[in-house]
């Protein structure tokens, strides 16, 4: 085990603020930011810790903690040598590389009724979601009871962690952002290149390109400044718009005539002082080793959990790839790990002019995309996110995905099962379950649904109470080693995986046919000098549907196996908007059954109508709280959320009955 260095003088004489020395009426009523200070351990990644807040969350029990973390790491560890220019970041006179993070804390004040488990929420675009998602709560950042749901984390212990990562995340209150130093070369600015893509939805004379409004252009006279103009997402490359027709103001573009909506624009343009983007990983890992560390008396806890969604999900899957689940110690980081609507996707992070906040719809995988190594008839490479030379990453897995993560062109779930070539199924390690929630899309839309102008309901299955269950499963499966619930994806091997061309969707009026649709190019690799073929096409395999349209495989929610409507993880976007032939991202449908035999016939639809499917309310109500009670007794719902899918299923049968849905 590798020493930190001695504690400086300057820590040890105001230890009179170390955090076990602090009651919390103390803490709570001070104003002034309380300067916090490690003790002196074997490992001391976290240098020291900052509260600025320390309040109740009404009587709930809970208090609230915000504040920074800072961090030092040593640029020639192993286990931090793979973070992309930190040797060109400036170190400290211990010669470790200082940056810090906002963090945000919420942990019971009785430690008797902690779980001792840490749920570390990997922020999105520092916004935290996961008290909405698990507590069905109001806030983010809850100051009341109210604001807290149903305490479904709290009424079970729970910690609930946050901390920034993310560079480019703007400074405002609220969002968690890291503070990262920037790499020069013997001493002197950087400079290169940044790119980014967009779209826009209507006519506009200009657009606001916040994908890379963290970086500095260059002051020099800029001739590389460019803008191109595609007709497809999925295919990189375009044609360039004369320099004379446009102009950048900061990080805005201006074009003469407009852009049109539909088009794929993508400006690049010189930036200087490129920021050590991939420090981003390493506090997320300290920050947990801390927390498991005993976290200075601040919050100690046992066991650490991570949830990550969408983008956070993809930062989860590169961190395990990266091997950054063990710390400098080589001790293991998060027991466990739920990464959520990531499909095969990663992050673009850990590289020299990032682009972490990107969408990232057709062009957000990389090879590997399966957790063992596969051969690559591409690359000529074989290994996975959790076989590699920087290890196993020791965590259990979940990995949870909706039907977008198949359909939506660059995340290619099925990659994440299958051979890179997608021609066979690939067993999944011992440490991995999946699950996918069949007929869903990227989140839930509201009920009752609003329409996509010109098209279908947005699809509101709702997979909130899934998602519950599993993460107990999981939680369970670290700390008392019960076996969780069963994978359920669908596979090539039993005809529920297939291309686009073999999905056998019915022909429904005003829906095009989704087999047509192809997925985007690999991205490079940046840990391979070749980009491990960066490029090539990605094969899409996507789940197979039952004869009203409904995926066939996965956990069939009561919304899906009990349907009222055919729902869809994908969208055509509506002509008015362009692009009629391209999806709209992370969305899908929601198609509602004619109501009478009568209005199916007036409609041509093929898919029976509600009264030819179920005899009353009561008998449809009755199929959904049996098929809420399958799942339940197979792990993937909660006894405690069974009443609650039924009076949802109510409500949608009381709107279709009153006319809605036509």
């Amino acid at each position: 085990m590798r020493l930190s260095p001695p504690c400086p003088e300057s820590q040890r004489e105001n230890r009179q603020f170390h955090p076990s020395r602090l009651t919390a009426r103390s803490v709570r009523h001070r104003l002034a930011v309380l300067m916090l200070v490690c003790g002196c351990s074997a490992s001391a990644e976290v240098t020291r810790v900052e509260i600025a807040r320390r309040v109740d969350v009404g009587n709930s029990g809970y208090e609230k903690i915000v504040g920074t973390l800072h961090f030092a790491v040593d640029p020639a560890h192993p286990r931090n040598r793979i973070i992309a220019d930190l040797e060109r970041a400036p170190a400290g006179r211990t010669g470790r590389v200082e940056f810090s993070s906002d963090f945000f804390i919420l942990q019971p004040k009785d430690a008797g009724r902690s779980n001792g488990t840490a749920l570390v929420e990997i922020s999105n675009r520092g916004s935290r979601n996961g008290l909405r998602l698990f507590n069905r709560g109001l806030a983010s950042d809850p100051e009341s009871v109210a604001d807290l749901g149903d305490q479904f984390l709290f009424r079970r212990g729970f910690t609930v962690v946050g901390v920034g990562w993310e560079f480019d995340v703007p400074e405002r209150t609220g969002l968690l952002r890291i503070r990262v130093p920037v790499a020069t070369a013997a001493g002197q600015p950087i400079t290169g290149t940044v790119r980014a893509a967009f779209t826009v939805n209507a006519p506009v004379a200009e657009y606001a390109v916040t994908d890379l409004a963290a970086y500095t252009p260059s002051a020099a006279a800029d001739t590389g400044r460019r803008l191109t103009v595609r007709g497809s997402a999925a295919i990189p490359g375009g044609d360039a718009i004369p320099p004379s027709q446009w102009r950048l103001r900061g990080h805005t573009v201006v074009l003469d005539g407009g852009f049109k909506p539909g088009l794929v624009y993508e400006l690049s343009f010189a930036a200087v002082h490129p920021p050590v983007a991939g420090l981003g990983f390493a506090a997320i890992r300290d920050a947990a080793a801390w927390l498991k560390r005993g976290g200075d008396g601040v919050t100690p806890v046992r066991h650490a959990l991570t949830f990550g969604s969408s983008q956070s999900g993809r930062f989860l899957r590169d961190f395990l790839y990266q091997g950054f689940n063990y710390d400098e110690a080589g001790r293991r980081v998060f027991d466990g790990v739920l990464s959520h609507i990531a499909g095969a996707a990663r992050l673009d992070l850990n590289r020299r002019w990032s682009t972490p906040r990107e969408l990232a719809m057709y062009h957000a995988a990389s090879y590997p995309f399966a957790d063992t190594a596969q051969p690559d008839p591409v690359s000529g490479r074989s290994e996975g996110i959790l076989e590699n030379p920087r290890g196993a990453a020791g965590a259990k897995v979940f990995y949870t995905n909706t039907s977008v993560e198949y359909w939506g062109g660059g995340r290619v779930a099925a990659l994440g099962h299958t051979d890179p070539a997608g021609t066979k199924d690939v067993a999944l390690p011992d440490q991995v379950r999946l699950y996918v929630f069949a007929g869903t899309q990227h989140g839930p839309s509201a009920f009752p649904p609003a329409r996509v102008a010109g098209g279908p309901y947005g699809n509101p299955v709702d997979f909130g109470g899934a998602i519950r269950a599993l993460l107990l499963a999981l939680h369970r499966w670290v700390t008392e080693d019960a076996p969780p619930p069963a994978s359920a994806y669908p596979l090539i091997r039993d005809g529920t995986l297939v291309p686009p061309a073999a999905v056998r969707f019915p022909a429904l009026a005003g829906i095009p046919s989704p087999r047509l649709l192809t997925a985007g190019v690999r991205l490079a690799n940046p840990l391979w000098p070749d980009g491990a073929g960066a490029g090539a096409p990605l094969p899409l395999l996507v789940p197979q549907v039952d004869d009203d349209g409904n995926e066939r495989a996965g956990i069939r929610l009561p919304e899906v196996a009990v349907p009222l409507a055919t729902a869809t993880g994908w969208t055509f976007r509506p002509a008015e908007t362009g692009a009629p032939d391209t999806l709209v991202p992370l969305r899908g449908a929601w198609i509602p059954f004619a109501a009478t035999r009568q209005d199916r016939a007036a409609r041509q639809d093929p898919r029976p109508a509600l009264d030819e499917r179920y005899a009353s309310r009561a008998d449809y109500l009755a199929r959904v709280r049996q098929a809420a009670e399958r799942l339940v007794q197979q792990g993937y719902l909660l006894a405690e959320d069974l009443d609650a899918v039924v009076e949802r299923a109510g409500g949608q049968w009381d709107w279709l009955a009153a006319g809605h849905g036509r």
